[in-house]
């Protein structure tokens, strides 16, 4: 993606010449920068895909196969941090470098350098991700949550984690802040916030929620590594600290990261069911609030994950109740992205396949979480498959299906080139059944009483797990072939049209989210 093409199709550095791997480690351009956080996180989906099938080709079957219990808790551990920090977050900071400025009008992210620092953190964090393996002990095998007093206990692979998470951090938080001026201070002449596109504003909320949460992570994991070597106290009892005290220190920021990966993902779907509706998106004024409602709400309901560490009854009933009523926001997102499509002139485009299939399994994953938010059912399903199941439809149909919606959606404005119409079509397909096959048997799995992060499991839940692992290596190969998609794309796709999506931007909605001014807060021209 280094070149540019000119009017013959011929391809030209458009950095005069000065090419070669500096030019990438320099670069402070945002579409350099976008492409470099997108390549970086396909190839961290890859290293976290193959920790997942080593985890199904180990659960595919009772009895252990292929890996020690130590080394398959160290899989669940890492494939976790490596999909949620290395893989979804790093994506959609990709769209939102390519595609903010270009949305906004303003030349570049408002602070170059510090763009090009977010991006080349990441890079380092990942790889003592994956070092930790090769520490005395091993990873450590905690889990993503990575929940003390275990952590107190874990090898010298933990301290690395520990440090690969507050570069994480540092890096959102960097990039975060360039967003968050970008939007606010570099938006073209009339371009007021109540007519930026969906995606900038989904953006700007998760940047303020990224700035508000990521120091909280960085807080939990510091204390952790305050315990393991500075003789403190935090989270061990004996010496008057408390372990809970971590979990609720934890979920403070993870509660809001789940919409921190869910509301960009909102924001792509934004821009492409309007597209291949030929209709603007219906209601945007309740969009826009939709989505700050869910961002404000995610901060008082982190204690859903805890129900089982013996909070008072008052406790769980406010956090079953506030839970409940994130359900609310998120349906008018629903109703309104079908209302976009209803009486639309609709195609169906490899992105609008991922969208829709991001509308119906996002709301499948949406429901089984009203399920887990009642306190009673949640007791009993606190970390079975049920719960496995219910965050890969958020994150995988969630998150996933609508960075691929984006991907096959900008890759034609991106490179000047059309990707391959067919394969597209085939790989979502493919994508869409082996994804149900794997996750959508996990919950009668997890209904059944299968736990969640065992190695082996008892015979009466073989049946589910077989095809659970079949549907994920089938899964695993599907996305070979987007990378096959991309590349051939890139090498010797056709040329894009000016406007890739004939028909679904013969008035480019995407750049023009809002029958302005009427949906806007300003009195109409006429009534001035």
């Amino acid at each position: 993606m280094s070149a540019v093409l000119d009017d013959h199709g011929h391809a030209h550095d458009h950095h005069g010449g000065y090419g070669g791997i500096m030019r990438w480690i320099t670069t402070t351009n945002h579409k350099d920068i976008g492409t470099l956080y997108l390549w970086f996180s396909f190839v961290m989906f890859m290293v976290g895909g193959v920790m997942a099938l080593v985890i199904r080709a180990e659960l595919f079957e009772p009895g252990l196969q292929f890996v020690n219990p130590d080394f398959f808790n160290q899989m669940t551990t890492m494939h976790g941090l490596i999909m949620v920090f290395g893989a979804i977050m790093p994506a959609f900071v990709g769209f939102a470098n390519w595609q903010i400025p270009m949305m906004i009008g303003a030349p570049d992210m408002a602070f170059a350098r510090l763009n090009n620092w977010s991006f080349w953190i990441l890079p380092f964090a990942a790889s003592l991700l994956v070092l930790s393996f090769f520490m005395p002990g091993g990873a450590p095998g905690v889990g993503w949550t990575m929940y003390a007093p275990l952590t107190v206990q874990m090898g010298m692979g933990m301290d690395l984690t520990i440090f690969a998470v507050h570069l994480l951090g540092m890096s959102s938080i960097m990039g975060s802040i360039n967003i968050l001026t970008t939007i606010l201070n570099m938006r073209a002449p009339g371009m007021t916030l109540m007519r930026m596109p969906m995606f900038v504003w989904t953006w700007l909320i998760t940047a303020y929620l990224l700035v508000a949460t990521m120091p909280v992570l960085a807080g939990a994991v510091t204390m952790t590594l305050a315990d393991r070597h500075f003789g403190t106290s935090f989270f061990n009892a004996a010496g008057g600290g408390d372990p809970v005290l971590y979990q609720h220190i934890f979920w403070f920021f993870g509660h809001p990261e789940v919409y921190i990966i869910a509301l960009p993902a909102f924001g792509v779907v934004s821009q492409v069911i309007p597209a291949f509706s030929r209709k603007p998106l219906f209601g945007y004024a309740s969009m826009v609030s939709a989505t700050t409602g869910i961002a404000i709400l995610s901060f008082i309901v982190w204690a859903h994950h805890m129900y089982t560490v013996g909070m008072p009854v008052t406790g769980q009933l406010f956090f079953m109740y506030a839970t409940a009523l994130i359900a609310v926001p998120t349906g008018v997102k629903v109703f309104n992205w079908v209302a976009t499509m209803w009486k639309g002139s609709l195609s169906f485009e490899t992105p609008m396949l991922f969208a829709i299939g991001f509308l119906f399994l996002f709301t499948m994953g949406g429901f089984s979480g009203l399920v887990l938010s009642l306190a009673a059912v949640d007791i009993q399903l606190h970390d079975t498959y049920y719960v496995v199941a219910h965050f890969h439809y958020v994150m995988v149909a969630g998150a996933l299906f609508a960075a691929f919606a984006g991907v096959y959606f900008w890759l034609p404005k991106w490179i000047g080139r059309m990707y391959d119409e067919t394969l597209g079509q085939w790989h979502f397909w493919l994508t869409m059944i082996f994804f149900n096959v794997t996750f959508f048997v996990q919950h009668f799995a997890g209904l059944a009483g299968m736990p969640r992060r065992i190695p082996d499991y008892p015979l009466m839940f073989e049946t589910w797990n077989k095809i659970s692992s079949i549907g994920a290596f089938g899964f695993g190969l599907s996305q070979l072939l987007f990378l096959y998609i991309v590349l051939k794309a890139i090498r010797s796709g056709e040329r894009a049209p000016q406007r890739p999506w004939e028909g679904a931007d013969s008035i480019d909605w995407t750049m023009l989210p809002t029958p302005a001014p009427y949906h806007t807060f300003e009195t109409p021209p006429l009534i001035k």
